[in-house]
């Protein structure tokens, strides 16, 4: 499996989402955090917190269709697993938010910025597993 670097598409997101993650907390004084969002999104709540959410949910996923107008053409997208391991792997990651109390964005993003100890180890936590598991398909599975 080859890794394409892309160093200024990289700052391009990063930049986004710490902008809209600022944005977020300005405006509202809510943590940026992915799933929590989504999951505010689904469950019973006040109308008006539905409302930035979807906004919110709808922004991220649009991001293709920003690069169709922009260039005339969707995006490249290879996805080397099957739909099955797509489907276990968000129930794993499903899982992992709720034991973490949050995803990656929220902990990594808005609780270091916040020097969150909790935010600091599930950081961590999240690095030292995915070397792990990077080190486990590339070197040992040889994937």
């Amino acid at each position: 499996m080859e890794t394409v670097f892309t160093p200024w598409q990289s700052l391009g997101g990063g930049a986004l989402i710490g902008v809209a993650a600022t944005l977020l907390m300005l405006s509202l004084g809510r943590v940026f955090g992915a799933t929590g969002i989504l999951s505010g999104l689904l469950s019973p709540g006040p109308s008006q917190d539905r409302l930035w959410r979807l906004a919110l949910l709808l922004g991220m996923v649009s991001g293709p269709l920003a690069v169709l107008l922009l260039s005339g053409q969707m995006p490249a997208v290879q996805v080397p697993v099957s739909v099955p391991m797509l489907l276990i792997g968000g129930l794993v990651v499903g899982v992992g938010v709720t034991y973490g109390s949050g995803c990656t964005s929220g902990h990594g993003v808005c609780g270091l910025a916040r020097l969150s100890p909790r935010s600091f180890i599930a950081v961590l936590t999240f690095m030292i597993t995915t070397a792990g598991t990077v080190y486990v398909l590339r070197h040992v599975i040889g994937a």
